[in-house]
């Protein structure tokens, strides 16, 4: 636990206690508290819900539209205005949803929510609506926006070829406004798509807003904004005589290498659950989203659970940005004409002004490992992207996800306990189990580790290479390969890049020093040169930390290399697939590479050399 100590002994404490100053009472600018919890409300008397919605069940949109006004010479959303007029809208579709049964509500409204990828959401948030429950009401609106984002991206796909990524661009693209109609998605601007608007989307997922700050008439509003885009998209289908495709979910890639805590147990939520009340990590105001996220993790509520973490995990750490940097006003939202403190600048290397980010100095190499396997590295899960853009089935989201997330924000915010405190967890076994983990934590979705997995997918891949079923008998193979110069022009090739390249391989690998001991097979040409490519890659590895010394023309001549070995195999793999069988061809092309790899190599511009060439003159 040395790493620890000295985090307590360098200045750890004292910033931990810079977390405990003065209380936060909101994470929201002025404007946007304003614009979210006051002007909605300016505005008295009750709108006459049979003008929103007709005895037949049908949306209003006329009654809705009348409410977003335009300001300007360009004519531009009136944000403001509109959001003020919208407020007893909102408050009429609210009262009248608290009306009814759910059985009411099922027959008369869930029909409408079928052209979405997950009807089944809305009778869970109609239950969240009733119990009045602020954590669960923020939590329903984090999941419809989600959800509403991934449904209108496959109407974008009716039309469009390629779906925008971020959400605004999609509701300002013309494709939607051709299905929809632009003053509709002029509504779904002021409530999601916009930092002048409501922007209910942005402010919950990065964990802006507490749970008192986000008045349940929104939720229940857009609720009956997508009831009320699923009559309008079923007119223009039948229009137009087209079906609505909804996109596969996405499959979490490489989950099971972040699997390196063991599963949550009830001693660890015990835990959690005490030092939440007292760490310097976790404000006041959002304590209940780290309640119910323990709640919705013991109920099987997999998704829920993370979906809390997460935007919990960037408000903590959010808040230690702004403290070891020195910049407190970084905590609250951004106004229109500036971007959010969010994940992206919170687990960069450098500021937007170009300083160095003291965080990762601060929480130091392993937990910025795990944070960007799990959020950013694009062989990662991309916990975050992935459910913020509704990309993953919510029903199938798998424990282990929940769990490795619950385990390391137990150890992060164990960090923001005092000395006293921690000392006392730390008794228990199952928290030192997880300090461990999390001290010794390396990334498992780094492009090098990738690499790594796959150079030993092809060693063993290559172990077999003598039970592979010939196409010829072996008399006939021989045959064709004895007295070929060219073959014998590459074996010689393979044998002198052996010999240079063992010359690199660390003391301990006395075992793979004689190139005569690798495996034979009856092709006798194909085996050694992947051996020898698996080699070169293997060491090249080794040493890619020396990458960064290679100046701008070196790494431009090293990456032209490195693509040339990759054209090789590419057209290896043709070349020798039992369509064409082209060996001759190959023989050649086997040549050529080993004559790419030789000559660079003389040139000691692989990366081992770099190293060698470093280390020597450290020793001398």
């Amino acid at each position: 636990m040395s790493c620890w100590r000295s985090l307590q002994n360098s200045g750890f404490k004292q910033e931990s206690q810079m977390l405990a100053g003065d209380p936060v009472t909101t994470c929201l600018s002025p404007s946007v508290y304003d614009m979210i919890c006051k002007l909605g409300f300016e505005v008295k008397g009750n709108s006459d819900f049979s003008n929103i919605v007709t005895k037949n069940g049908e949306v209003v949109w006329k009654t809705i539209t009348g409410c977003v006004s335009c300001a300007g010479t360009d004519q531009s959303l009136d944000y403001q205005r509109s959001v003020r007029l919208l407020g007893p809208v909102c408050e009429a579709v609210h009262l009248h949803f608290l009306s009814l049964t759910k059985g009411q509500f099922e027959t008369q409204y869930i029909p409408w929510f079928q052209w979405t990828s997950f009807p089944e959401l809305f009778p869970e948030i109609f239950d969240a609506l009733g119990s009045q429950q602020s954590p669960a009401i923020s939590l329903s609106l984090m999941k419809l926006t989600s959800c509403l984002e991934r449904a209108l991206g496959d109407v974008f796909l009716l039309i469009g070829k390629e779906c925008p990524f971020l959400l605004r661009d999609l509701l300002a693209s013309e494709e939607l406004a051709q299905v929809f109609g632009q003053s509709v998605m002029n509504v779904l601007k002021v409530f999601i798509g916009s930092p002048c608007g409501l922007n209910l989307r942005n402010i919950l997922w990065h964990g802006f807003a507490s749970p008192q700050e986000i008045p349940p008439k929104y939720c229940s509003m857009m609720v009956l904004l997508t009831a009320g885009l699923g009559q309008l998209l079923k007119s223009y289908l039948e229009h137009t005589e087209v079906t609505l495709a909804h996109r596969s979910f996405v499959t979490l890639k490489n989950l099971e290498d972040l699997i390196v805590f063991p599963d949550v147990t009830s001693e660890v939520l015990w835990v959690l659950e005490q030092v939440m009340m007292k760490s310097t990590f976790i404000l006041k105001i959002m304590s209940p989203y780290w309640k119910f996220a323990l709640t919705k993790f013991t109920s099987h509520r997999f998704a829920d659970c993370t979906i809390l973490l997460l935007s919990q995990l960037e408000t903590g750490l959010r808040r230690v940005f702004a403290a070891v940097n020195q910049c407190p006003d970084r905590l609250l939202t951004a106004e229109s004409t500036a971007l959010y403190t969010t994940f992206d600048e919170i687990l960069a290397k450098h500021m937007s002004d170009g300083k160095i980010n003291q965080l990762p100095l601060f929480l130091g190499e392993p937990a910025m490992e795990f944070l960007w396997d799990l959020l950013n590295h694009q062989e990662g899960p991309r916990l975050r992207d992935r459910l913020s853009h509704g990309e993953i089935n919510l029903l199938e989201f798998p424990r282990e996800a929940a769990s490795q997330l619950l385990a390391f924000s137990t150890v992060l915010i164990l960090r923001f306990a005092d000395e006293e405190e921690l000392s006392a967890f730390k008794e228990k076994a199952a928290i030192r189990v997880l300090l461990n983990l999390a001290e010794g934590y390396s990334s498992r979705c780094h492009p090098v580790f990738q690499l790594k997995k796959q150079v030993l997918s092809c060693e063993k891949s290559l172990r077999t290479w003598p039970l592979l079923p010939l196409s010829e008998g072996p008399g006939q193979e021989a045959a064709r390969l004895e007295g070929n110069s060219e073959v014998n022009a590459c074996n010689s090739l393979i044998t002198k890049l052996l010999h240079e390249l063992f010359c690199h391989m660390p003391e301990n690998h006395h075992a793979f020093h004689d190139p005569d001991g690798l495996p034979t097979e009856n092709i006798r040409l194909l085996s050694p040169m992947l051996y020898l490519i698996l080699l070169f890659i293997t060491l090249e590895l080794v040493s890619i930390h020396v990458v960064q010394g290679k100046g701008s023309q070196e790494h431009q001549q090293y990456l032209k290399f490195l693509k040339s070995i990759l054209q090789y195999t590419e057209n290896l793999v043709t070349y020798t697939s039992q369509e064409k069988n082209k060996w001759s061809e190959t023989i050649s092309l086997t040549h050529t590479a080993l004559l790419k790899i030789w000559t660079f190599s003389k040139r000691k511009q692989m990366l081992m050399h770099v190293a060698k060439k470093s280390t020597s003159e450290v020793v001398l």
